[in-house]
């Protein structure tokens, strides 16, 4: 099964998406943020902390074919991978791309590599007969960014969303705390 989880910041998301992967006992995190700052460092410190210790942590954003040979895959039937927004982010500034000059051949060409990326993560935890819970933050009811990159990342984030959304089984929406069954015929309440 994959459930897709969605929200604005701080919509309690991760703390929805955490209790619907604690119906597993073999669960392995998928975390894809990276500690570039103190406050992304506090934010992966606070994340740590309030997901079992049994847990299993994996730090990957791309290249997901290789954690089949790892035994967190092996062992683990559930996987929780939080957040795609962080993994576009991450994609999109590896990319080292120009944003305010680059062409929309190569944002589409980006796009194009993330969601490869996303594909074959979810294609290979349906061949594995895994679980997979998706955490990703709601993009499109924000302002219009005034720059292209945010521009760009909305865009990107907002299709890989849909993506995701259509491939999943259940997608949620928390909305101050509260989750909302959008699309699946079992909604889950706290």
């Amino acid at each position: 099964m994959i459930q897709l989880v969605t929200g604005g910041a701080r919509s309690g998301k991760s703390r929805y998406a955490e209790k619907l992967a604690k119906r597993s006992e073999a669960v392995t995190y998928i975390a894809t943020a990276l500690p570039i700052d103190e406050a992304m460092k506090d934010r992966i410190r606070h994340h740590q902390e309030s997901r079992p210790q049994s847990w299993k942590t994996l730090e990957r954003d791309r290249d997901f074919y290789q954690v089949r040979e790892q035994e967190a895959w092996k062992e683990s039937s559930l996987f929780l991978l939080d957040c795609i927004t962080i993994l576009v982010t991450n994609h999109m500034m590896d990319a080292e791309l120009d944003y305010e000059t680059c062409s929309m051949e190569e944002i589409n060409c980006l796009e194009k590599k993330i969601l490869i990326q996303i594909e074959k993560l979810l294609d290979q935890v349906i061949a594995d007969n895994k679980d997979l819970v998706i955490v990703t933050n709601e993009v499109g009811l924000g302002l219009v960014p005034p720059y292209r990159l945010g521009n760009y990342f909305r865009d990107i984030a907002g299709r890989v969303n849909q993506y995701l959304a259509e491939r999943a089984d259940e997608v949620y929406l928390c909305v101050s705390g509260i989750p909302l069954c959008i699309k699946g015929d079992q909604p889950h309440a706290f």
